[in-house]
């Protein structure tokens, strides 16, 4: 198993396995990253700045999931950790920490804080993320972009 930097040639994919569990989840539909523009040119949006960047996870040839780290809104010491979702069949194998460590210690090189959207009924998720150090907000921070989400957590990073 090896986590990397995303390659243009990951774009197809990585927007795969992103569509596949927006649909495991009913997240596909407005409001959420199903429709975002960058989904299907991830590797061209996460290479536009230094301060922001896109991971995949490969195993024998096949990407089975990523994440990305991208400055959120225009607060410039928030970023946000976006599209990280992993193939059903390598959840549950601490692959998610891996990665998840992987794009905060980037994170801490430009940043104090790191906010992440996602959906109540993504029960693991929502775990993990408690778990890793993330709090609960009662609400979307100003700027939200993903508006049909319903859950919403901030970490500081220093």
């Amino acid at each position: 198993m090896n986590i990397r930097r995303i390659h243009k040639n990951d774009n197809r994919a990585i927007e795969q396995i992103i569509r596949s569990c927006l649909i495991e989840f009913g997240g596909n539909r407005a409001g959420l990253a199903w429709e975002d523009d960058s989904l299907h040119h991830l590797y061209e949006y996460y290479n536009q700045s230094d301060n922001q960047a896109y991971w995949v996870v490969e195993e024998d040839g096949n990407i089975l999931g990523g994440c990305g780290i991208a400055p959120f809104g225009n607060e410039g010491d928030i970023c946000e950790l976006q599209k990280m979702y992993l193939s059903q069949s390598v959840r549950g194998r601490g692959i998610s920490s891996e990665l998840l460590n992987t794009a905060l210690d980037f994170a801490k090189l430009y940043y104090n804080k790191c906010y992440l959207e996602t959906l109540q009924n993504m029960h693991a998720a929502n775990r993990f993320y408690i778990k890793n150090g993330f709090e609960l907000l009662d609400a979307p921070l100003a700027g939200s972009e993903h508006f049909a989400c319903d859950a919403w957590y901030i970490k500081e990073l220093i």
